[in-house]
């Protein structure tokens, strides 16, 4: 992402600190059946923490895989519910449409187990449930401001996949990553089925580089 458009919009989130060995893998438009079980298993392979930027709709659609990515250690952010483009929207509609996915995350997020774990998840899904990334990184800066006051964070990046892209080949997408990740960076993938065939070639390959270099991969 060019230096000059993250000046624009300090208010958000690009980057952490370059002094931390320290990188962030962030996963969009999930959780799906396909693609999130072999990511988690990927991940759990190496060690490696993310966060899973989700659709409410697909929560909705597939529970289970949502609370594993919870059980595992991993972070959850709100996608908003339809994968709505905030440029082509109303910003009424927006904010709904983002305050429908975090309901939707915090029925479907709830463990079942005893009572003092139960809140000491709860209180975690809660906090979690603040991050926001918007689809397709459009977002006006009025929505902004709005969800903003509503306590979400807004999550960027400094690194993007195009996993998603399939004129791109799997070489290309893997060295789009290697080439401009460093300590810091937040990288964005997809668990998506546009994803598929790049992300199986490049997710484990990063994964490894990161090992390589005795980089944690946390949550953010």
């Amino acid at each position: 992402m060019p230096r000059f458009i993250q000046r624009l919009y300090p208010e958000r989130i690009w980057a952490f600190s370059r002094k931390e060995k320290a990188v962030y893998l962030t996963f969009d438009d999930g959780p799906i059946p396909e693609i999130t079980p072999w990511v988690l298993d990927e991940l759990k392979k190496h060690n490696a923490k993310a966060t899973f930027f989700c659709i409410g709709e697909n929560v909705q659609k597939h529970p289970e895989i949502f609370r594993r990515i919870l059980a595992e250690g991993h972070s959850v952010g709100n996608h908003t519910f339809n994968h709505l483009n905030g440029w082509k929207t109303k910003t009424s509609e927006y904010v709904e449409n983002v305050e429908k996915a975090e309901r939707q995350m915090a029925k479907d997020g709830r463990p079942k187990t005893d009572r003092s774990e139960i809140e000491n998840r709860q209180s975690k899904i809660e906090n979690l449930q603040s991050l926001f990334r918007p689809p397709y990184g459009k977002i006006t800066s009025k929505q902004t401001k709005i969800l903003q006051k509503k306590g979400f964070e807004i999550v960027m990046w400094d690194v993007i996949s195009y996993d998603f892209d399939a004129t791109i080949s799997e070489e290309k997408c893997l060295q789009s990553v290697l080439n401009n990740l460093k300590p810091g960076s937040i990288i964005v993938f997809h668990d998506s089925l546009k994803a598929e065939k790049n992300l199986w070639y490049v997710l484990p390959k990063v994964l490894e580089f990161i090992g390589e270099k005795n980089w944690l991969s946390k949550p953010i």
